[in-house]
Formats: structure tokens, C-alpha cells, sequence
């Protein structure tokens, strides 16, 4: 049975994030929707339920949690995982507080928060890519100020990968951005040290959006990657 390409968007993201992937990928597709339930373990059961047969799992930033958490309740089932911009820790001090001001702040000024919060999340060669920012914020724009506190709080919540992640027997890619401040390099380093099979590329010019700030290399990364795989 040929596997299905799970794609999982992240915070305040859409399909939108993981269309190059889709549309290079020569598999059956399914576009995970990550704005429906209030946790983490709930948004990777819906998956598991609404798919059938062997998965490769791909995940951006919250998705990468999700993608994790997939592959812990269907071990079996998870035949690749790509991890992108994402973490493995658990909750940091201080971290609730941070985030709960996050969600006051959007309640207060959404289109503000948003403006504020999209470019550090990206590459500084991106902050003048007026296009890619208004597709952004357009995109977070719609998903909304509700959706964005329930997301917060299921990643306040989330389950702690790293108790798991030694048990994870499939082959993993990780992906992160030079210039991504939220999820660097070295978090994808531990990530790779705890797994028993995991390639690690860091893309130059990218920062925390890298399915977005470079999609094409991104795609072709994923696919190739995939493609080697297949033929081990």
C-alpha cells in the first residue's frame, strides 16, 4: 500500500505552508488541519483517525510537535518523518506567563500582534518581501485571535518529546534555518543525537518560516530525501 504524505502546518498556519511539498510529491496527500482540537495529542489523533495504511509524516514548527506525537500513538504506521523549525522541550520556566501575555496581546490588537511577531520569525533578507508578509499575515489573519489561544495553550500543554523521541525506529530529516531564532540549530542537533536514524540540513537565508522563505528547496530537499529512502 503506497503511504500517504501527512502535511502539518504550524501556529497560525494553513495548507498554504506545505502547497510546493504536496505539488512535488508523487503520493497520495493529506493536508492536516491543526485548528480543530485543543491539544496536541487530540490534533495528531485526528489524523491517525482520518488516514489509513503507512504515513510520512512532515511537520512545520507547533507541526513538528504534532508530527512527533503522531508517531508515538502510531509507531506502526510512520514509515518517514520530516521535522522543520520545531522542538522537542518541555515546558520552560516562565514560558506560560510568556505566552499567556502572546494570547492577551492578540485579544487586544490581532493585526498588531501579527505585524509584530512575522518577522522575526523570518530571515532579514525576507523583512522587506512585502508579498511573502502580506500572505502571512493574511493567513494568520483568517485563522483568527480564538484559534490562535487555543494553539498556544495545546503547546503550553504539550506532551514532552523527549521522553519519547529515543523510541522513535524510523528514519527522520530535520530542517531549520540559519537565521531562525525560535527553533535553532542546535535543538535539531539534540533531536538528531536522541533518534537512531536522523539527517539534519540547515538551509542559509531562512529563518523560522523556511517551508515559505525557501519552498522550492525546501520541496526538494523533502522529496529527494524521500526518494533516497526509498530505494535504501
Amino acid at each position: 500500500m503506497q503511504p500517504t504524505l501527512v502535511l502539518i502546518p504550524g501556529l497560525l498556519s494553513d495548507n498554504s505552508v506545505w502547497e510546493p511539498v504536496a505539488a512535488l510529491a508523487d503520493m497520495p496527500t493529506y493536508f492536516a488541519d491543526a485548528t480543530k482540537d485543543p491539544s496536541i495529542e487530540s490534533m495528531a489523533a485526528r489524523v491517525v483517525s482520518e488516514t489509513k495504511g503507512p504515513l510520512i509524516v512532515v511537520g512545520h514548527s507547533m507541526g513538528g510537535r504534532i508530527a512527533m506525537e503522531v508517531t508515538r500513538q502510531a509507531p506502526d504506521r510512520v514509515t518517514r518523518l520530516v521535522l522543520a523549525n520545531t522542538g522537542h522541550h518541555p515546558l520552560k520556566d516562565g514560558e506560560t506567563e510568556k505566552r499567556q501575555a502572546k494570547i492577551d496581546e492578540g485579544y487586544a490588537d490581532f493585526a498588531g500582534m501579527i505585524k509584530g511577531w512575522l518577522p522575526p520569525m523570518m530571515a532579514a533578507s525576507r523583512h522587506d518581501d512585502t508579498a511573502l508578509i502580506d500572505s502571512l499575515t493574511s493567513m494568520a489573519l483568517e485563522i483568527g485571535p480564538e484559534v490562535h489561544e487555543q494553539q498556544i495553550k495545546a503547546l503550553v500543554n504539550r506532551p514532552n518529546a523527549t521522553e519519547y523521541l529515543p523510541q522513535v525506529s524510523c528514519p527522520v530529516l530535520l530542517l531549520t534555518g540559519t537565521e531562525d531564532v525560535w527553533s535553532p540549530e542546535k535543538q535539531h542537533r539534540e533531536i538528531q543525537e536522541m533518534v537512531a536514524d536522523a539527517e539534519l540540513h540547515v538551509v542559509e537565508n531562512a529563518g523560522h518560516f523556511l517551508p515559505v522563505e525557501q519552498p522550492d528547496l525546501t520541496a526538494e530537499l523533502i522529496t529527494n530525501w524521500l526518494n533516497c529512502k526509498e530505494e535504501e
